[in-house]
């Protein structure tokens, strides 16, 4: 028995990962048609059964989201292989010394997760992201993350990507965000179902400012360009 139930587990390993890769590698040149978390979040109790969510090349995405959301959130993205191991330094310090608790999860892995796998923080949930993260980095290039990202994530209720985002915050295309407004919106994303990029509070408006800010010291976006290195000291 014990013997059949190792070959059953090492079927299911080798399974995985293939079924695994294959859905890196689709995903690399099609669109995510959906998440668990828009699943999730549709059948949630008292959520609105609405689901916005158009996807767009990143062509077709303005290079000041794209900019705004790695200054947001992820300012080596360009450089890191998918882990920033100095911000996960600096966070675990943190989170000795704090009450409140302070991530430091990359876009790639905000991608693995928002694409794969489900919302809940668990050390399975956060082993798999870890493997997704690494498929993802091999596979995709950081253009094609970038362009999931903002494809997939959350960005208001029942809202999802910056096509949709930016027709429910500012009625334009995506094309078409302003600096101003490609920050408003990536000052939600730490919680978008609580916070709006239009009107914003005091609160975003801060965070906007900030993040604009960030915007101008990074300079051009260059998917090219692995030189560009993140001022952490910057405030």
């Amino acid at each position: 028995m014990i013997k059949k139930l190792f070959k059953f587990i090492g079927k299911c390993v080798v399974w995985f990962i293939i079924i695994s890769f294959g859905l890196v590698i689709l995903f690399k040149w099609i669109p995510v048609p959906f998440t668990p978390l828009m699943v999730i979040r549709y059948f949630e109790h008292d959520s609105p059964k609405i689901l916005k969510h158009d996807w767009e090349p990143i062509e077709n995405i303005s290079k000041n989201l794209q900019l705004a959301v790695i200054c947001s959130e992820d300012q080596n993205f360009l450089n890191h292989n998918g882990f920033d191991m100095e911000a996960i330094k600096k966070a675990i310090d943190y989170n000795k010394k704090g009450k409140r608790v302070r991530g430091a999860s990359t876009i790639t892995q905000q991608t693995a997760k928002n694409v794969f796998l489900w919302p809940q923080r668990s050390w399975s949930r956060k082993g798999l992201e870890a493997y997704f993260t690494t498929l993802i980095e091999l596979i995709w290039s950081k253009e094609r993350i970038m362009e999931v990202y903002l494809n997939s994530i959350e960005m208001g209720n029942g809202i999802y990507g910056a096509e949709a985002a930016s027709q429910f915050w500012f009625k334009k295309s995506a094309i078409k965000l302003t600096r101003n407004e490609a920050a408003a919106i990536a000052a939600i994303l730490p919680n978008p179902l609580k916070y709006k990029a239009n009107p914003a509070s005091g609160y975003i408006q801060g965070r906007k400012s900030w993040i604009t800010s960030q915007m101008y010291f990074f300079g051009p976006l260059n998917y090219e360009n692995k030189e560009v290195k993140a001022d952490e000291k910057k405030q």
